[in-house]
């Protein structure tokens, strides 16, 4: 889980389709401050915007209010604690024994809670397939609990980004008194916020008007958890000669990124905070190596903006798609921006689709933030690798979905059927869905759930197997028998169960695409194995009994007729036929949904 910032050489960022940034304009270079980069004339003065990621709002901030021992005030006692115990594993890197420590012992948390927030901020760090691909074998390899926990016992998460991801988890905190003050959403003056929107339905994680005004609001807090302890007064606050560190402004930038100008080149706030032209804002001094806290925060409050990679930008200027829908009455709405945005912001929103057929398998999809919201009697096949998908206030529809590197969550969904392997799975709000996962971590089962049926994974297509790779998810460990119910709302068991072997029939994916999986990754547990293995041995015996009757050529006939007629009613009943119909392909085939 550990990860190193990396080098301060020069102002260098995301950039799209060229592996060189282009330079900034200038007319000459300057490397003060160990920044090598371009300076500016008066006359150009840079303009410099900074936004909130949406990463770490859509696949860290938990879609449940945070224990209240996550309060800024116990987390003000952390951030102090872990940097008086630097040398025992607390700080720079704290390790999952010390975290065990502070959450079990001092924060009052369960263990299996503490893990959840660990695990969950290592889902937010970079790294290879290869790198989750080789923990997957570490852990599946461990014969014992005792085994595996001492592998955890490792394992470190990056001290000052670890505590922003735990106050983060406020971004869904329920409070009825700043609720009826107004302070609980978005004021006013957020450009995309509306009563009329629906927006106390609706998750704040993907809203990045709100994140944007959950960071301004919360900013002095932000700032003053990174604060060294002796730039802090004995309440654990700031003063207007706090200064704050180098590693704390790097910190930071787990939340928050930036560009210069407007341009598409991304930059790290770090970066941007030690350019030479805006040492006099940000308030950067070369002889401590330190930022003045009061001038970074006026700075920090000035420039940031709109996120130009979120969802509304998205909406609002992004890409519309008319991909093919089978048996389609009505255009669903689908805008993307990957054409747009660097690597790790690309978005696809996907609304509306009604009683269609739609698939897709294509670079478009590959590695996006994928939002589901509002489709109704559908089958959506989205067969490509996905950075996260959230399903939202969907209706009797089916989801096959490509292996989903972060994680799956559903929101007041109803009725819907969701086939996917993905690294974590949650879900809130949602009825009578029937899950068929392959993950390596537990189902969050979080607040207003009833009726979850949980189920293996059950089907294949032809890539899956290098989508899988490519994700960094493996066949094992695989827990998805073995839900966490993270409220105390959720204590009774009866929200979930497990689908019954006899129920269980495996999925077919009604397209030719090209690649080698044969088979469902993994196979089937035992006891769903046996079941279907039963259920293929009676129909051996069917049709070795059918070939033996000795039938005439009319009773031959009149029993085709008698099976083609309950096959057609059970159709009909089961909704199957719907589906059946819309995959009534065009001239192009079938192999369509690779295009």
């Amino acid at each position: 889980m550990r990860e190193r910032a990396g080098s301060d050489s020069g102002l260098k960022g995301d950039c799209l389709a060229t592996s060189h940034p282009p330079p900034l304009p200038s007319s000459a270079t300057n490397t003060s401050a160990g920044v090598g980069i371009l300076w500016w004339t008066k006359m150009e003065q840079p303009t410099v915007s900074l936004w909130v990621k949406m990463e770490p709002f859509i696949v860290g901030a938990l879609q449940i209010p945070p224990p209240s021992k996550l309060s800024m005030h116990f987390l003000r006692k952390m951030s102090t604690y872990v940097r008086m115990r630097s040398s025992e594993g607390y700080y720079p890197y704290l390790f999952w024994p010390m975290w065990r420590h502070i959450a079990c012992g001092k924060l009052q948390l369960e263990k299996d809670l503490a893990w959840l927030y660990f695990e969950l901020f290592d889902s937010l760090v970079e790294r290879t397939s290869e790198q989750r691909l080789g923990w997957a074998e570490v852990i599946s390899n461990c014969a014992t609990e005792e085994e595996a926990e001492k592998q955890r016992n490792k394992l470190s998460v990056d001290t000052l980004q670890f505590l922003l991801f735990l106050y983060i988890q406020q971004l869904n905190k329920v409070s009825l008194k700043t609720s009826l003050l107004g302070d609980e959403w978005p004021s006013p003056r957020s450009r995309s916020f509306s009563l009329t929107e629906e927006s106390t339905n609706q998750i704040k994680n993907w809203n990045d008007s709100y994140h944007e005004e959950f960071v301004q609001n919360h900013l002095q807090d932000l700032l003053e958890l990174l604060l060294d302890p002796d730039q802090l007064t004995a309440s654990l606050h700031s003063t207007h000669d706090s200064m704050v560190s180098s590693e704390a402004v790097r910190a930071l930038g787990f939340l928050i990124k930036g560009c210069v100008n407007k341009s598409r080149t991304v930059h790290s706030l770090h970066k941007l905070a030690l350019w030479q032209p805006l040492h006099s804002k940000t308030g950067y001094s070369k002889t401590s190596k330190t930022f003045s806290f009061p001038k970074l925060e006026s700075w920090l409050r000035a420039c940031l903006t709109s996120n130009p990679f979120g969802t509304s930008a998205c909406l609002k200027s992004g890409k519309k798609l008319s991909w093919a829908q089978q048996g389609a009455t009505k255009r669903a709405k689908i805008a993307c921006n990957t054409d747009m945005v660097p690597s790790g912001h690309r978005i696809v929103v996907m609304s509306q689709v009604y009683k269609q057929t739609m698939a897709k398998s294509s670079s478009t999809l590959e590695d996006t933030h994928v939002k589901i919201h509002r489709c109704c009697e559908s089958f959506i096949y989205l067969l490509s690798p996905l950075r996260s998908v959230t399903i939202e206030k969907c209706r009797n529809s089916t989801f096959v979905l490509g292996p989903v590197r972060t994680v799956v969550h559903l929101h007041s969904c109803d009725n819907i059927k969701v086939i996917v392997v993905c690294h974590r799975l949650s879900l809130s709000k949602t009825t009578n869905c029937i899950l068929h996962i392959l993950t390596p971590t537990r189902p969050l089962i979080l607040l207003g759930n009833q009726a979850i049926t949980l189920a293996p994974f059950h089907t294949h297509y032809p890539m899956l197997e290098d989508h899988m790779g490519r994700s960094g998810l493996a066949t094992v460990p695989n827990y998805w028998d073995n839900p966490m119910l993270v409220c105390r709302e959720n204590c009774d068991k009866d929200v979930f169960k497990l689908l019954q072997p006899l129920e269980f029939y495996p999925f077919v994916v009604p397209f030719e695409m090209e690649g080698d999986t044969t088979e469902i990754p993994g196979g089937l547990p035992p006891a769903y194995q046996k079941a279907q293995s039963q259920r293929e041995r009676r129909i051996r015996i069917w049709q070795k009994t059918v070939k033996k009757a000795g039938l005439t050529k009319d009773q031959r006939k009149a029993f085709q007729v008698l099976v083609e007629k309950k096959f057609s009613e059970w159709l009909v009943q089961t909704g199957n036929l719907q589906q059946l119909d819309s995959l009534e392909l065009p001239a192009a085939g079938s192999k369509q949904a690779a295009g």
